[in-house]
């Protein structure tokens, strides 16, 4: 007995990497899976509908249950095809997990307008259409059944909207993106008795190993690798199930063996004028606290690689 036993999953950009991990961890806990996935390269080119099915016949090798689904999660007719496809194969849905993406990396002076909106597109509004067409359905199940249903939303953002990752201002704005519309979308499904949360993974993926911290993501030569997938998709199955069902609008990270909660923004020093602001009264009262302080160290600093 699984802890997701007749449960119905649809899983974004499970074809590789962690959507693939969390496809077979899901299926292994008893979910019934649909395995969504254009089969692009790492930097969204061509389609290959081969590598989603090989995921669903992995899943029915272990004796689970998938379907494929091959459209694009920022297409509003392929993500409410994609919801429809778990409710006619399935009879219900029960869980989304947004994961699809890949990167075209680039400083901003060189980045091009076509690199910046098809990343944003495939991050954010790939977590938008799949969300806004999932919320309707169980509202309308909830409605038809006269009370809360079973509904969990697990969003796929990166620390890379923490830090502004300098080479990725596309893939680093979308993900900031992601966060805070999960957060909005846990606050609608609360009435119906849904979740919605956000998962940071650092995870070994065919994007991460191209991006700018390549070299960190690495598997090592002996010893565990704190960077394989698969340490990231127990998280998304507790998450997803019904033990988590007091857990909403929450942001984690997890990577090897750690899961971090991460802290809510809170309110730092606060500054009051006895009249209507100056630029002097600012420079007055901002100036002094500046300057104790060092530009990007504590501004938002980067990872170490």
């Amino acid at each position: 007995m699984g802890t997701l036993d007749g449960k119905v999953a649809v899983i974004t950009g499970a074809a590789n990497g962690l959507g693939r991990s969390h496809a077979l961890e899901l299926a292994r806990q008893g979910a019934r899976i649909v395995v969504n996935d254009l089969g692009t390269t790492a930097d969204g080119q061509g389609r290959d509908e081969s590598a989603a099915r090989a995921v669903v016949e992995e899943i029915e090798k272990m004796g689970g249950e998938a379907v494929p689904h091959f459209g694009d999660v920022a297409d509003f007719r392929d993500a409410q095809a994609m919801i429809r496809t778990a409710v006619d194969a399935f009879s219900d849905l029960n869980i989304l997990i947004c994961n699809a993406g890949f990167t075209r990396d680039a400083v901003i002076f060189n980045m091009t307008e076509e690199d910046f909106d098809n990343v944003v597109r495939v991050h954010l509004k790939g977590h938008f259409a799949p969300q806004k067409f999932a919320a309707i359905y169980w509202r309308e199940r909830s409605k038809a059944v006269g009370g809360q249903v079973y509904a969990r939303v697990i969003s796929t953002a990166s620390e890379s909207f923490l830090f502004g990752t300098p080479g990725q201002p596309n893939y680093a704005a979308a993900k900031a993106g992601i966060v805070s519309l999960t957060m909005g979308t846990a606050k609608v499904l609360l009435k119906y008795g849904g979740t919605a949360n956000v998962v940071m993974p650092r995870a070994r993926t065919r994007m991460t190993l191209q991006g700018p911290f390549g070299k960190m993501f690495e598997a090592p030569a002996e010893g565990f690798d704190n960077m394989n997938p698969i340490n990231s998709s127990p998280l998304f199955a507790y998450l997803a199930s019904p033990a988590a069902a007091n857990i909403t609008a929450q942001l984690f990270i997890v990577w090897g063996r750690q899961v971090v909660v991460m802290a809510r923004p809170a309110h730092g020093d606060v500054f009051d004028n006895d009249t209507a602001w100056t630029v002097e009264d600012l420079h007055r009262h901002l100036g002094p606290h500046f300057e104790k302080q060092r530009p990007i160290v504590d501004g938002y600093p980067m990872p170490e690689v």
